[in-house]
């Protein structure tokens, strides 16, 4: 089979296409033949060397930690799935990752995908989603009424958390370029903040929860505008801890673990309309350079896909 993968840490140039034997699926584990997968930023980061102490991978390291196929077969032990089942999820980032003609993963960690859905948009769902459902309800504690701030709203993790914000039934602010203000008011922000032209710490206050995918002075601005007993979650390192417990304010960092029953939920608010994947662009798995170079310039609207298929 094809996979992209990297033999050493570096820039983009780093990926390289290679022919590389089918894996076979342990006990506890499926195979499954990838349709599509999709960028995140811990694809180019993972790719640089930034992470190799929380994810310690061997090289060399199939890259890209979100898929959407079929079950091509089946480890002895899992009796929850069948061949032929159309599933998503993410992907274990410290083992190989989707951008490749197959995967092996733990059968506990996917769940079926949406079907009202081809695999270009599931692919687009997992680990983005996964965070920004984790950051708002199992982290941030939302509730309906309450006032929430989602930072980069029109990215990756930012597009499915205005949507899931908005669906619990929060007041949701996000922070954006201009060009994306009326798009994220049609995906449900009752306030955008063009944050070139106003300065999100003096025109809120009395905030619920943050959700920061962004740090640095963002972060430590973020602890300015919220309630006695607010949240601020980050996607990123906690920088400002005892600034925010100065503040009695919560600032709690994390990554997304890939929850099956959370995976279901989101297929289900897929498959009844309340919330869709963003997709900026849509690019074959072989031009994985192309995409990462893109993700990291920042700009981009939702998720670039890479298809396999």
């Amino acid at each position: 089979m094809k996979a992209v993968r990297i033999h050493e840490f570096g820039g983009p140039e780093v990926l390289s296409i290679d022919e590389i034997p089918v894996p076979q699926p342990a006990p506890d584990e499926v195979l499954i033949k990838v349709h599509a997968t999709s960028v995140n930023p811990v694809d180019w980061k993972i790719r640089e060397g930034q992470r190799k102490e929380k994810f310690p991978g061997k090289l060399p390291l199939t890259l890209g930690w979100d898929v959407s196929g079929t079950i091509e077969a089946l480890g002895e032990k899992v009796s929850a799935f069948r061949k032929g089942d159309e599933v998503y999820g993410r992907p274990d980032p410290t083992k190989n990752g989707a951008y490749a003609e197959y995967i092996v993963v733990k059968a506990n960690i996917i769940s079926i995908k949406p079907t009202s859905i081809g695999h270009t948009e599931a692919a687009a769902v997992p680990l983005a989603g996964l965070t920004a459902w984790q950051a708002l309800f199992d982290h941030g504690l939302l509730k309906a009424g309450q006032k929430v701030l989602i930072h980069a709203a029109a990215g990756g993790v930012g597009t499915y958390a205005v949507q899931f914000a908005k669906w619990k039934g929060a007041y949701v602010i996000g922070t954006a370029s201009s060009a994306n203000i009326d798009f994220l008011k049609r995906l449900g922000a009752d306030e955008v903040i063009d944050y070139k032209m106003e300065d999100f710490e003096t025109a809120l206050s009395d905030v619920d929860l943050v959700i920061d995918t962004i740090g640095g002075e963002t972060q430590l601005k973020s602890l300015t505008i919220l309630k006695d007993g607010g949240r601020v979650i980050t996607t990123l390192m906690p920088e400002f801890v005892a600034e925010a417990k100065a503040k009695n304010v919560h600032l709690i960092g994390f990554m997304a673990q890939s929850i099956p029953d959370q995976l279901a939920e989101m297929a289900t608010l897929i498959d009844s309309g309340k919330v869709k994947p963003i997709i900026e662009k849509v690019l074959p798995f072989t031009s994985a350079r192309q995409a990462q170079t893109e993700s990291e310039q920042g700009h981009t609207r939702g998720k670039i896909v890479l298809q396999v298929i």
